[in-house]
């Protein structure tokens, strides 16, 4: 691990402190100073759904994240196997006394897989781009940004003020303000560095919708130009296979394997068939029943740590009953999350309280719990005067996620409990990408539906903050000013003890003022390899490099 600078004790030991690891994992040969030779051979992996595309500032979802990880790097990254920062793209980084000035010692010799340099104006003009997004490039699915950054250039609530390279090899990136999400922020996927110049040969910010949906660049779906392990070889839609080659040039260990393939299988069963025929040599997010019997068949079940939350969203927009806080308290008390757990959960699963791990800062030990309790739920609906009060409850298909391994059975299991205290259900399942994902965050069109979140470093914000920081139409809460202003208050908190204090409080009025959302679990998710994979090393952000991956004989 390269050194980090920290001069000023602002957001710096929070994510060490409270990192989330695999015990035992491999040290990394970059570490040791030794060049990992390809050992060959086409590494298969079964992905659980279509990706969106491979511009990473485009996405926030894993299936897109998995092949884009291969191909971009970070300026900050994470140590294989845990959540601790180490240097990316850039060897070394620190921030000023007041965390609002960040300075980068980038990597030497590092090239673009089109053969362009990595240097500081190549990062500058990456954050340029974010900022200076227009029209339908913006409003499309540019969640992470507007999380962490807040706007675009003309937003009053914009947090980039400017980036500049005081030489090749260093980029000094400005914010208006501190921002508690830094330095772990910088490690995020959607921040992955791309080259400028096949960004402007590719037309990356050309966006139009068509209906509900977005339709991306040339640069996206066919010319994905990073800094990464592998090059991108094409993406067969007809076949849902996305090739990625080796790239011989990279800057650090050099993958293993002369190709990896991302084969898209929807269906979990057709997955786990494929895995015994040989077909595919991984498989992610294993159905809990299935777990042990591949276990006992010889296969590879890698545990994650659980680092997510299942919930279920409410939103308050399209049904004025949902408004109600005795409403919302009454779908919480229908729900039976214990027996869910038991029944539908992985191994390890829990009944999730509040909506972060209980590793994360600003955890409270003492939130209002909601014990299942059917009287109770039809009380509080008869005291709101809702009685009979039909809700439709969206839910994604053809996929599996770590933390909703399959969302039919899930659904299945919530509507049975709602329906039980006297709310009528009406299902609506829709397909992830160009569907589900669409109708929940870009339109609202849900009453209820399923959702979670992978944590993508150790901070209370990106969480609560990425939940509910700001109105967002998946909630339909943007008359929640009182909860937007807290979160901000306590992200902007640089003294860690009262943020940690701040992050309690936030954590206890979400579940007795506000209650936007309903926790559901936290899940140790899963993924199951062939017996001849070796150095695949389990991400608790589900974030792994699969550079590591070799194949025996």
């Amino acid at each position: 691990m390269q050194a980090i600078r920290r001069r000023a004790v602002i957001a710096a030991g929070v994510v060490a402190a409270l990192s989330i690891g695999v015990a035992g994992c491999a040290k990394s040969d970059r570490d040791s100073g030794t060049e990992v030779k390809s050992t060959g051979g086409t590494f298969i992996f079964a992905g659980a759904g279509d990706p969106k595309n491979f511009d990473p500032i485009f996405n926030d979802d894993g299936e897109s994240f998995r092949p884009i990880r291969q191909l971009y790097d970070t300026l900050v990254t994470h140590k294989p196997g845990t959540a601790d920062l180490t240097g990316g793209l850039a060897e070394s980084w620190e921030n000023d006394p007041t965390g609002k000035v960040w300075t980068f010692k980038l990597r030497q010799g590092v090239k673009f897989h089109d053969g362009t340099a990595l240097d500081a104006t190549a990062v500058c003009a990456n954050f340029d781009r974010w900022y200076n997004m227009k029209g339908e490039a913006a409003q499309s699915q540019m969640i992470y940004y507007t999380d962490i950054f807040g706007g675009f250039a003309g937003s009053p609530d914009a947090l980039y003020d400017n980036c500049k390279a005081s030489d090749a090899a260093t980029a000094v990136l400005t914010l208006k303000k501190y921002k508690g999400a830094f330095p772990g922020a910088f490690a995020l996927t959607a921040f992955s560095i791309a080259s400028p110049a096949a960004l402007k040969q590719y037309d990356a910010d050309t966006v139009t919708q068509n209906g509900d949906s977005f339709a991306y660049s040339s640069f996206a779906n066919e010319h994905p130009t990073g800094t990464g392990a592998f090059t991108f070889g094409g993406w067969n839609k007809a076949t849902g296979e996305i090739t990625l080659n080796r790239n011989p040039d990279y800057w650090g260990d050099k993958a293993k394997v002369d190709k990896m393939i991302i084969k898209v299988i929807k269906d979990e069963n057709t997955r786990k068939q494929e895995l015994r025929a040989g077909t595919v040599q991984a498989i992610d997010f294993p159905a809990p029943a299935d777990r042990k019997a591949l276990a006992s068949e010889g296969y590879k079940v890698l545990d994650r740590p659980a680092f997510n939350i299942l919930y279920l969203g409410i939103n308050q927009k399209n049904n004025p009953k949902l408004k109600d806080l005795r409403v919302r308290q009454a779908i919480a008390y229908a729900l039976n999350r214990a027996q869910l757990v038991q029944t539908k959960g992985p191994g390890g699963s829990a009944v999730a309280d509040e909506f972060l791990p209980n590793t994360v800062l600003g955890y409270a030990t003492d939130v209002q719990k909601y014990a299942y309790d059917v009287a109770k739920a039809k009380q509080l609906l008869a005291d709101a005067g809702a009685t009979g009060l039909t809700l439709n409850f969206y839910y994604p298909t053809e996929v599996s996620r770590p933390y909703m391994p399959n969302p039919q059975e899930i659904f299945t299991v919530l509507a049975n409990d709602l329906q039980a205290a006297g709310i009528k259900v009406n299902g609506v399942p829709r397909p992830w990408n160009g569907g589900f994902k669409d109708d929940v965050q870009q339109f609202g069109k849900q009453d209820l539906h399923i959702l979670g979140w992978t944590g993508d470093y150790n901070d209370p914000g990106n969480f609560v903050g990425t939940f509910f920081g700001r109105g967002k139409v998946e909630f339909g809460d943007q008359a929640m000013t009182e909860m937007f202003d807290a979160i901000g208050k306590a992200d902007a908190t640089v003294d860690q003890s009262a943020k940690k204090a701040a992050f309690e409080q936030v954590n206890r009025d979400l579940a007795t003022k506000w209650l936007p959302a309903v926790p559901i679990w936290h899940a140790p998710p899963a993924v199951v390899t062939t017996k001849n994979v070796a150095g695949l090393v389990p991400s608790p952000l589900t974030a792994e490099q699969f550079n590591t991956v070799s194949l025996t004989k």
